[in-house]
């Protein structure tokens, strides 16, 4: 009866050996501490080569576990199942296994995933089965407040994008992470993105310098909040400008004039403000202060920077308003020309040609006519219709038609990302900006993680980096490998091996552009895929984009993603992107990981008591 079950359960064990002879010299190089990882990753990696559908259904209809949980470790559960169908057939178990060592095998397993989870990550608040990332605005910089209310609320690593701001702020960001520390008496760990080759569109050029006050109206067209104009000192450091009060509705048009003139305005002044479109625009002092002064009025202005201001016969001139950006609209069925030239275009006139420079010119070379090309986040999808040889003058170019778009058209602007779903290019992931920020981190942060990871030499780099910079700095820092492509979802057991020679590592799941690369459809297996066999590396995964994203931006979760973080809890931490609500989305985040921890275990489903039944 169970000869069947029995044969294909020894055919499976006898392909260990084989395919961990394979990876012998793999394994050899990693860290004495994923030593077991590294041979438990290499037995997953061969027992996935097949497909074990009806295998696990007639192991469940002979009573046998179906091999759910065979991450912790696979010899273990292959023979713990063979053990079982010897019981059954009445053979002595123990010619496979005892129970006592399958268990120790699972316990051991599970206790180096959590301890190198504890290393990289920090260790969970107490009834946590994770911890929450959290992305730092830009405002972390000014207000170490806010760090320690994020910490307070259940922060338990803390994000920076090196994309955005500098090291002075990033500095900054680190110093209120580590007095939040302090105060509530834990680790936060700080992982710093680094940015990675930049596949995005090239510049367009900007339009004019005018800024916009405008108010509030509720649906009948009143006025629920004023537009407001924020007039401030003009100093010598554009970036040394005193920010305007809190205020509902739109934040305030900032605007830089002569602190002379500022010292003298008062509440009830009414500042004559010309507006762009030749209409004249009067707003009336609210508050005046050191810092500035805060003015109202009941009419939208655009004002046009440099524009000469008046109050009581006193005049003078409004600074600090940049240049507009401007955008290009895309519709289906337009042609677009992507170009290497970054130099900034011009929006095009109607039924023009569109042209977009591209940030990586080796992409745009290796185009060929049928290859899909996708936009900000595959909302604008195109494909490659014709492309210039090798040599022609103009080029390289490839010339797209938009063959997927929302009706009525999108909007494209500068710096979005292109995705190439399926092409490989010859790109390494660690750039020389990336070199730069790594020396930031080797001295301030505690891991950082390398974008667009795409082959097994880009592991070897960042490794080899951190090395150098341990050497001189003397301190190590954990590598997060960031799974945004289809290239590194393939190559993904060979990327783990290679970061294995660090000792400190871990997978993060970028869902977006996962789903740009893959199609959205994927996102119901990819991600489970890349967790458990991160599990069965005993490496730490951490899950992200757009986790509590509505609850972040609008204070509102959408029921979908409570289901959604739920899920997530089988994750060693989720990362949370930045917003204004992001205190309120750590603890919905914080207590979901609460309470999924008490009936959830990575993949396997815990059956407690359920009061409701009684």
């Amino acid at each position: 009866m169970y000869s069947d079950l029995t044969r294909e359960l020894d055919s499976l064990l006898g392909d260990l050996g084989p395919g961990r002879a394979g990876r012998a010299r793999d394994m050899e190089r990693v860290d004495p501490t994923h030593r077991g990882g590294a041979l438990n990753l290499v037995d997953y990696a061969t027992l996935r080569r097949h497909d074990l559908r009806d295998l696990q259904d007639r192991l469940l209809d002979a009573g046998v576990s179906p091999l759910v949980g065979c991450e912790d470790d696979v010899e273990a559960a292959l023979r713990a199942a063979r053990a079982a169908l010897a019981a059954l057939g009445g053979q002595d178990p123990t010619r496979f296994v005892d129970r006592h060592t399958t268990a120790a095998a699972r316990a051991a397993g599970d206790a180096a995933l959590a301890a190198h989870a504890d290393a990289l990550l920090g260790t969970p608040r107490p009834g946590r089965s994770g911890r929450v990332m959290v992305t730092l605005p830009s405002s972390a910089a000014d207000d170490p407040r806010l760090v320690l209310d994020l910490a307070v609320r259940g922060m338990g690593l803390a994000r920076i994008n090196c994309a955005h701001d500098d090291p002075a702020r990033w500095e900054a960001m680190i110093d209120g992470v580590r007095a939040a520390e302090r105060a509530v008496g834990r680790r936060i760990p700080v992982s710093m993105d680094l940015a990675g080759p930049k596949l995005r569109t090239g510049p367009v050029a900007l339009g004019a310098p005018v800024g916009r006050a405008r108010v509030t109206r509720d649906p009948g067209g009143g006025v629920v909040d004023p537009a407001r104009i924020w007039f401030t000192r003009q100093g010598p450091d554009p970036d040394d400008t005193p920010a305007p009060p809190p205020t509902r509705g739109h934040p305030p048009l900032c605007v830089r004039v002569d602190p002379r003139w500022l010292a003298a305005r008062a509440p009830g002044d009414v500042i004559e403000v010309p507006d762009a479109r030749r209409l004249r625009r009067r707003f009336a002092v609210v508050s005046a202060g050191a810092d500035g002064v805060l003015a109202e009025g009941d009419r939208n202005a655009w004002v046009r920077d440099g524009t000469l201001i008046d109050c009581d016969f006193e005049h003078t001139r409004v600074r600090g308003i940049p240049a507009v950006p401007r955008r290009i609209r895309v519709h289906r069925g337009d042609p677009i020309l992507l170009t290497v030239d970054m130099e900034p275009v011009e929006p095009p006139r109607s039924g023009e040609e569109i042209r977009l420079g591209c940030a990586l010119p080796a992409v745009v070379e290796a185009l060929s006519v049928g290859d899909r090309v996708l936009f900000d986040d595959g909302v604008i999808s195109a494909e490659v219709v014709a492309t210039s040889m090798p040599g022609q003058e103009g080029g390289p170019w490839a010339r797209l038609e938009v063959v997927r778009c929302r009706e009525g058209g999108r909007w494209l602007g500068s710096e979005k990302g292109i995705n190439v779903p399926g092409l490989e290019v010859d790109t390494p992931a660690l750039t020389d900006e990336d070199r730069q920020c790594l020396r930031f981190a080797s001295r301030h942060a505690d891991v950082v993680a390398l974008s667009f990871v795409r082959t097994r030499g880009d592991v070897t780099d960042a490794v080899e980096a951190l090395r150098a910079e341990r050497a001189a700095s003397g301190r190590e820092l954990g590598l997060l490998l960031k799974v945004e492509t289809r290239q590194a979802y393939r190559a993904l057991p060979d990327l783990v091996l290679e970061a294995m020679r660090h000792d400190r590592i871990g997978v993060m799941i970028a869902r977006g552009d996962l789903a740009v690369e893959m199609g959205f459809e994927s996102l119901s297996e990819i991600p489970r895929n890349i967790t458990l066999m991160c599990q069965a590396a005993r490496v730490p995964v951490v899950l992200a984009t757009q986790v509590l994203e509505s609850l972040a931006k609008t204070g509102m979760p959408s029921r979908a993603e409570i289901s959604d973080a739920g899920s997530a809890q089988r994750s060693e931490c989720v990362m949370l992107n930045k917003g204004p609500y992001v205190a309120e989305a750590i603890e919905t985040l914080d207590a979901i990981h609460s309470r999924m921890g008490r009936i959830q275990r990575k993949a396997l489903p815990l059956m407690r008591h359920v009061d409701s039944w009684d």
